[in-house]
């Protein structure tokens, strides 16, 4: 929406006065008064000509000749004014009648502002709210104002401990109405952020142009420099004297950056002169996967658009068939588990059809923070450059896996035994699922773990615990405890044995004896000893079978589909979405089985139809705990009722997915009764609706699947985690016949 198309609303404040009509103060004061937020806006600038020029542009209302005269009467100023400049005018200010104004800025140093502020007023005033927008213009002046500048970046409030929280919420608000993503931040975390992000960054390109300057005669040099000179030096073209200002305001924090990069730098030098290769592809590596991560935040985080970046909505239309042949991603247990084994082992494992999902890259991205070279993911390929068992190093801080609960509950097992502490932290969804089941067993052990109330995310683990091996007789199925203990038995002294109540996936005694690894697997027990070694292999990933299940459910309740998926993984602990669907009568033919790296594949033909109700046998819930969501979809197309017991963990996913789905098919018209541990399911016609995702993926592209046998649209909310597991979903989705895609903006 641009400026003009804008609606004005009604005004928040009296009189909104802006100090310094500059880029920032300028679209500030333009934003603010275009919007109708302000009965004034009036500007003050030392400049006479950008007073002048600021009233004939509309950027103000009107310019005051002097700063008293300026804030008489005002009910909020913004400080525009540059960083050195910010001292004077906090003086200037201290001596003026004030009133209940409220006080704000928009500089890149908050803590020398804090102190100047502190210093000239006594005490930093209670209705004073630092801020920082993070966006800017290659033009500047009055004549750049821009009011729809701040639409779509971010801005850093930081309020200290006595700030006004109506004073706050006042100039949140303000900051918001422009389009802005407003977060607070304590103002050292600020200083330190921006040192290391934009401050540091300025200061080396500053640096490297002038020092190449002075080595060369005639700057001969900068003839030869290509793209990535350019491009690495742009920044050296900025401001001097704002510059200036800006490393003299926030040198602590600027020194603390200066002094880590230098560190770094050093051992750059070292490696380099060593010939230490390995050395260097870590350094490589772990920088160009931070770069192309920072590229997403770009895209999606810090200039994402707030409304969309909340609630990312799906449109799925009714109608359509499915034929063809897919090849969905690669398996996500399998990738997460070759990246782990991989690392651990002896030697360069290479991994084949790899998931680039941001689920199994917060796995890759753990492991690099703990010293591992890891090359790619390319096109599903990714080179592990194995450590050994006992090879791993100390993050440089905590562990972030986004979303990814197998990430945390697999990595606490390993790194229980390890000689160094570590933090597990993840995203607003991770850190509300429970951690005890992993947490409780491994303390039997010995390890020491810390998290937060009820056993929630993130987890502290002490390092340099010893453990000690047990049998744990697990009291509800679960492939991620499994895997946990048999990982931290790898390092425990003795023997480490887990029996589980039904069967569960057994990717990790699969893999560890494909890495070499004596596993014993005797009917629901499985047990590993320490002492031995992981070496490195070849693994070839199949692809998912739980992103396989959509296509399969779809093409089941479709008429007139036909649809082939290739390369399914299909180990029998995980083909319970087949059984499950086959006893509802599906129609759904293996061939081409075959065995690679050590799991059975197979292509998959299904085709529409019948489905009729059934009783799920409890022997199959542990098999398709996954897959449960989008066979939710299939039981409301069946003729007849389906009941479902024993799930009682889909409570515990990503979202309790027993009530969401259910919640999304009564929204459908489908009788759908949650219980305890699992749904009853009338099967009957399905009209469209407005549906919640809860930011979990599996629900939002169910709930995709559904529209298929919709008599309206389905509008799916909060789908942006769609990518956690599976990237390319909706190009696959159209590709094969269904009518689902992101809904444009209005």
């Amino acid at each position: 929406m641009t400026q003009g198309e804008r609606v004005q609303q009604k005004p928040v404040i009296d009189r909104l006065v802006v100090v310094g009509l500059g880029l920032i103060g300028g679209s500030f004061a333009k934003g603010l008064r275009g919007l109708g937020l302000c009965n004034e806006v009036v500007g003050y600038d030392p400049n006479p000509e950008s007073r002048r020029l600021a009233v004939e542009l509309g950027v103000v209302d009107r310019c005051a000749e002097t700063l008293e005269e300026a804030c008489r009467g005002a009910n909020v100023i913004q400080l525009a004014a540059p960083i050195l400049a910010m001292e004077r005018l906090l003086e200037q200010l201290s001596q003026l009648e004030l009133g209940d104004a409220v006080l704000t800025d928009v500089g890149s140093a908050k803590g020398n502002l804090v102190r100047c502020a502190t210093r000239v007023f006594g005490a930093m005033p209670a209705r004073f709210v630092p801020g920082h927008p993070i966006a800017g213009s290659e033009r500047s002046g009055v004549t750049a104002a821009d009011g729809t500048l701040f639409q779509r970046h971010k801005v850093i409030l930081t309020p200290v401990a006595g700030t006004d929280t109506q004073a706050l919420a006042l100039v949140n608000r303000l900051w918001t109405a422009l389009g802005a993503d407003v977060e607070h931040m304590d103002v050292a975390h600020h200083d330190e952020v921006l040192a290391a992000t934009s401050h540091l960054p300025h200061l080396l390109a500053f640096g490297l142009v002038d020092s190449l300057a002075k080595r060369h005669e005639n700057l001969e040099i900068f003839r030869y420099a290509a793209g990535g000179f350019r491009d690495f030096t742009r920044i050296a073209g900025s401001d001097p004297v704002m510059w200036h200002d800006i490393f003299l305001a926030n040198r602590e924090a600027v020194l603390a950056t200066l002094d880590d990069f230098r560190s770094d730098l050093d051992a750059l030098r070292t490696a380099v002169d060593e010939g230490d290769g390995h050395t260097l592809l870590g350094v490589f590596t772990r920088a160009r996967a931070a770069r192309e991560h920072f590229s997403k935040i770009l895209a999606r985080r810090a200039y994402v658009d707030v409304m969309h970046s909340n609630d990312l909505i799906f449109l799925a239309n009714p109608g359509g068939s499915l034929t063809g042949q897919l090849r969905v991603p690669g398996d996500k247990s399998i990738s997460h588990r070759s990246i782990m084994l991989g690392s651990l082992a002896e030697g360069t494992t290479e991994v084949e059809g790899f998931l680039e999902g941001e689920d199994a890259l917060a796995t890759i991205q753990a492991f690099r923070d703990m010293g591992v070279v890891i090359e790619g993911p390319n096109q599903g390929r990714v080179t592990v450059h194995g450590v050994g068992l006992h090879g791993l190093q100390a993050p440089p801080g905590p562990i972030y896996l986004g979303n990814s609960g197998t990430s945390m509950r697999l990595l606490a097992g390993l790194l229980a035994a390890q000689p160094f502490d570590s933090t597990l932290s993840g995203d607003a969804s991770l850190t509300k699922r429970p951690m005890n089941r992993v947490a409780n067993p491994l303390r039997e052990m010995g390890a020491v773990i810390e998290t937060a109330a009820e056993g929630r995310p993130p987890m502290t683990i002490r390092g340099g615990q010893k453990l000690t091996g047990m049998h744990y007789d697990m009291p509800m199925a679960s492939a991620q405890v499994k895997s946990c203990l048999l990982l931290a038995g790898l390092y425990a002294e003795g023997k480490t044995s887990v029996t589980e109540p039904a069967p569960t996936r057994d990717h990790t005694e699969r893999m560890l004896q494909g890495f070499g690894y004596p596993v014993q697997v005797q009917g629901s027990t499985a047990a590993v000893e320490s002492g031995h070694k992981l070496s490195a292999a070849h693994i070839e990933v199949p692809a998912d079978i739980s992103s396989a299940a959509f296509f399969m459910v779809a093409a089941s309740i479709a008429e007139g589909s036909d649809v082939t998926l290739e390369h399914v993984g299909i180990n029998p602990t995980r083909t319970g979405v087949i059984d499950i669907l086959r006893l509802m009568g599906a129609d759904i033919e293996l061939f081409n089985q075959r065995e690679v790296g050590g799991e059975p594949v197979a292509d998959i033909r299904v085709r529409a139809a019948q489905l009729k109700g059934i009783e799920i046998p409890e022997a199959l819930v542990p098999l398709a705990i996954d897959e449960f969501p989008v066979l939710f979809i299939a039981a409301a197309c069946a003729e007849g009722r389906t009941v479902l017991r024993g799930a009682e963990e889909l409570r515990v996913k990503e979202s309790d997915r027993i009530q969401v789905m259910a919640d999304g098919l009564q929204t459908l018209g489908v009788k759908a009764e949650p219980t305890p541990d699992g749904i009853v399911i009338e099967g009957g016609p399905m009209g469209g609706g407005e549906v919640w995702a809860h930011g979990d993926h599996r629900i939002a592209m169910s709930f995709s699947v559904a529209a298929l046998r919709a008599t309206a649209p389905i509008r799916i909310h909060d789908c942006a985690n769609v990518a956690t597991s599976f990237p390319n979903f909706l190009a696959l989705a159209e590709r094969a016949g269904m009518r689902v895609a992101v809904e444009e903006a209005s």
